[in-house]
């Protein structure tokens, strides 16, 4: 692909995003002499470098659909942050020659939501032991990766947060759905309850308790 550094003429600024109806709706300012853009869409952090991009991941746009579909409109069936970078570019003998506009102006990121993370205890115990078992189940509206949770054990009282106790790791994934995991057992007074190891996941899940 032929790319060329843009002159102030040709930049593509203001750019907007909403949600409306399940899509998300891009609208900018035009440069007066571009009839074409390119829209290069990437979950936030793997944005690559312009020359490293194949065609397989820009799609043509041109100011006649702009005007009549009021702007790009991509369908969000996605979580958490996704990055849209729009490209200028311009015709020159007869071939398509993208601008290699890498600032802030034509880039905008649009937040597709968190995706649900139920859960559910119940406590088992037998007459005059020291010790009860606690039994979990979860509900995840997508997979789950088991780095991204954790469940902290506190005596006496239920834990407030992750550090309000001892937190032990989960074994494995956690996959759509409903997951009844295997029975832990701890002490007679002590209570558990589930949180997120990093605040970075609260972005893509929504954590909470039947």
């Amino acid at each position: 692909m032929q790319w060329e550094q843009p002159s102030d003429g040709y930049r593509i600024t203001k750019v907007v995003s909403q949600r409306q109806d399940g899509e998300c709706i891009l609208t900018w300012q035009w440069p007066k002499d571009v009839e074409y853009v390119y829209i290069y869409s990437f979950e936030a952090g793997t944005e690559r470098h312009p020359e490293d991009l194949s065609p397989q991941q820009l799609k043509l746009f041109t100011r006649e659909e702009y005007k009549s579909k009021s702007g790009y409109r991509d369908k969000v069936d996605y979580i958490g942050l996704r990055g849209y970078r729009i490209f200028p570019c311009v015709r020159r003998d007869g071939r398509l020659v993208l601008l290699m506009q890498a600032d802030e102006s034509n880039l905008v990121l649009m937040n597709g939501g968190r995706a649900r993370i139920v859960y559910s205890l119940k406590y088992g115990s037998k007459l005059f032991s020291k010790f009860k078992t606690a039994r979990i189940q979860l509900f995840c509206e997508i997979a789950v990766p088991q780095d991204a949770l954790c469940y902290v054990k506190k005596e006496g009282a239920n834990p407030s947060n992750k550090d309000d106790g001892i937190a032990y790791p989960f074994m494995s994934d956690f996959p759509v759905g409903r997951s009844v995991l295997q029975e832990i057992e701890i002490g007679r007074n002590d209570f558990i309850r589930i949180f997120f190891t990093d605040k970075k996941y609260s972005e893509l899940f929504s954590l909470s308790m039947e």
